[in-house]
């Protein structure tokens, strides 16, 4: 079983950067994939970006690319991404995902153990 929290949401002006984190309790985590997905009032949770167990490959949405990067230290059990350069249409709960079969890919329904979710809201 793994648990996931994540942590580092807030409210920010357009252009700002925040990073969020993901700590993750459970020996297996190291060798799981990785992903965080958000989701905006009114719409369907859509993947945002995803790593492999190695951290040897990483996929991001083409919406955040350039301005997101995750990473992930596995000694400390967590994940971070940092998002810099933030838009209002970023503004949503953010949430980690992990699972055996996720392997950082886009697809939620591969993963079987999300967080809470953190709210991160851009205003203009």
């Amino acid at each position: 079983q793994v648990q996931l929290v994540e942590s580092g949401g807030g409210l920010v002006q357009a252009g700002d950067s925040l990073r969020l984190s993901c700590a993750a309790s459970g020996r297996t985590f190291s060798t799981y994939g990785m992903a965080w997905f958000r989701q905006a009032p009114g719409k369907e949770r859509e993947f945002v970006v995803g790593i492999t167990w190695t951290g040897g490959s990483t996929y991001y949405a083409d919406s955040v690319k350039g301005r997101f990067t995750i990473s992930r230290d596995n000694a400390k059990n967590t994940v971070y991404l940092q998002m810099n350069n933030l838009k209002p249409e970023d503004t949503a709960v953010y949430y980690c995902a992990t699972g055996p079969r996720g392997g950082g890919s886009r697809y939620s329904s591969l993963y079987d153990y999300w967080g809470q979710g953190t709210q991160v809201t851009v205003s203009s």
